[in-house]
């Protein structure tokens, strides 16, 4: 992997990898590095515990968090699977009635995909247990993360302390009330999937990062162990919320639009994209074509095609081995419309730069940049400034340096 590929990938916010990167390569080492010398201000003991768990929480819901929901969602697919069901049928299709619509797609490529039509056909006959089958799956990728990380990772890390305190009790009497108020995680009763369809199934992996981030927050608010652990669990889980799925996102935006304007620079497209050759090449001979409207008839009839390729890469287009789209998956025209528009826009103004090869080459240095800026400072917030403001707070309203969790 290039470090273009790389930083492409830190990059895209709707992907996981910019959370890996923040979430365990700098703000739980950072994290846990600061906790120690917080409270090793009010004892040596009080630093152990409070290393020990926080060690067990950050990185235990961090395995749990990142692997939990794709794992789910594996497992989810293979129990479609052994009913007959193909789990790669999109829900959205069932809804549409036009050229997206399930029995249009089985028409269309009968002949062409005959295989995907067949597992179409099964899901148009049986609607309602497919619909039910993809909440199911939902709720178990989301449900079983948000209790292991906000439910029994907890008791098991306070029960774990609890234990190893009264050992040390011979050594220095430590008398310690704990309160474990038990959180039940209901999801309800069966969603109804009609108008849910196509956001819960659809849903990424990233937005159920998101929910499962939701229910841990809760989860650590109803299992601390007195009102200040609540206090500070409230806050500190919220604001990492807003730092992981919020800000970035803002943080993004605010640099392409100050550089562009910095530079005169286009830096909305991908790293990938500004470095492929084949692109900027097509925009220096003008032979980039891109359409301004049927977008699905274009990809259907042109599937070799540069912008196919590119719509497949970074529009989420899906094509069989055979180069036929595949039938099965919904096509987002606003996101392709919407990326088309920006490709247009930069091509344009590459071309009237006089240097196609030196304006993609600066839009290439500077968009990474803002990445590598992004990175920073989002991980920069997580990392040192939250956990300082809580230590600020929680000095002010208890009065001391400790975990409030592990306070007598």
């Amino acid at each position: 992997m290039s470090l273009v590929n790389i930083i492409s990938a830190v990059g895209n916010n709707s992907s996981v990898y910019p959370l890996i990167v923040r979430d365990c390569g700098i703000e739980v080492p950072t994290k846990i590095a600061m906790t120690y010398n917080q409270n090793l201000k009010d004892s040596k003991q009080m630093a152990n515990n409070a290393l020990r768990e926080r060690l067990i929480d950050e990185y235990g819901t961090s395995i749990v968090w990142l692997g939990g929901i794709p794992l789910m969602n594996a497992v989810a697919d293979w129990g479609i699977k052994k009913l007959g069901y193909d789990p790669k049928v999109n829900v959205s299709l069932l809804k549409e009635n036009g050229k997206q619509g399930l029995k249009y797609n089985i028409e269309k490529f009968k002949n062409l995909a005959p295989d995907e039509v067949k597992a179409m056909e099964k899901v148009l006959k049986n609607k309602s247990t497919y619909q039910k089958l993809l909440a199911g799956k939902f709720v178990l990728s989301t449900a079983i993360p948000i209790a292991i990380m906000g439910y029994y990772l907890p008791k098991f890390n306070f029960a774990l302390t609890d234990k190893l305190r009264k050992k040390q009790e011979a050594v220095k009497p430590i008398v310690q009330d704990t309160l474990i108020a038990e959180k039940r995680y209901e999801m309800g009763e069966n969603p109804s999937f009609k108008g849910l369809s196509s956001t819960l199934a659809n849903m990424s992996t990233v937005n159920k990062m998101a929910i499962t981030d939701g229910g841990l927050t809760i989860g650590r608010v109803g299992t601390a162990r007195n009102k200040y652990e609540k206090m500070e669990n409230g806050f500190k889980m919220s604001m990492m919320m807003f730092l992981n799925f919020i800000a970035p996102i803002w943080i993004a935006k605010g640099l392409d639009n100050l550089s562009g304007k910095l530079f005169n620079t286009n830096v909305n497209l991908d790293p990938m994209l500004l470095a492929d050759k084949q692109f900027v090449k097509e925009i220096k001979d003008g032979s980039l074509q891109i359409p301004e409207s049927n977008y699905i008839e274009y990809l259907d009839k042109n599937p070799d095609s540069k912008i196919a390729k590119l719509c497949e890469k970074y529009c989420g287009v899906k094509y069989l081995k055979n180069r036929v789209r595949d039938p099965r998956e919904f096509v987002d025209e606003k996101k392709i419309g919407k990326f088309l528009d920006e490709l247009r826009k930069f091509s344009k103004e590459a071309a009237a730069s006089g240097n196609v090869d030196k304006y993609a080459k600066k839009a290439l240095k500077v968009k990474s940049a803002n990445i590598l800026a992004n990175v920073g400072i989002s991980s920069f917030l997580l990392a040192a400034v939250l956990p300082k403001v809580t230590f600020i707070l929680r000095k002010k309203v208890t009065g001391s340096d400790a975990e409030p969790g592990l306070m007598a």
